[in-house]
């Protein structure tokens, strides 16, 4: 079987109903939305979760909770993910972007110290971790905050 042989299921797709085009085809006049009413009217019908007047669902449960709208998000980059670079090489957003080791290129980056840094690096992020900090000075490289 090839990709072009392939066909839907028969039953498995319906011609639309064309409504609205005279009483000889069955759906003329009303259009198959009865007389009169909410449903009848262009623009009729009920919103989303409306429960006939009964107090809908998500009105009845108590808020709870808080979200911080000031919230900073951070990146999380660990020294042992950054021995993928060449030694000597000026590590920045852009760099760990290609290297596929963080998500968006203007995103906050933070170092942290987690494994071991082998090579020598200037490492450019938002926020490093005092382990971090070590780590990278240890190993002969240097730290820029932006």
């Amino acid at each position: 079987m090839k990709l072009h042989e392939l066909k839907p299921v028969p039953g498995a797709r319906r011609s639309k109903n064309i409504v609205g085009r005279g009483t000889s085809s069955g759906m003329g006049k009303t259009s198959g939305r009865g007389h009169k009413g909410q449903n009848s009217r262009s623009g009729g019908g009920v919103r989303p979760a409306y429960e006939g007047g009964q107090t809908p669902l998500f009105k009845r449960f108590p808020k709870r909770g808080f979200t911080n709208h000031t919230r900073k998000e951070y990146e999380i980059v660990n020294l042992s993910q950054l021995n993928v670079f060449k030694e000597g090489t000026k590590v920045n957003h852009d760099k760990l972007f290609k290297q596929g080791l963080i998500d968006k290129k203007e995103s906050i980056v933070k170092i942290l110290g987690n494994g071991t840094l082998t090579i020598k690096l200037t490492v450019i992020a938002n926020k490093f971790s005092e382990a971090a900090k070590k780590g990278i000075v240890d190993a002969g490289g240097k730290i820029e905050v932006i």
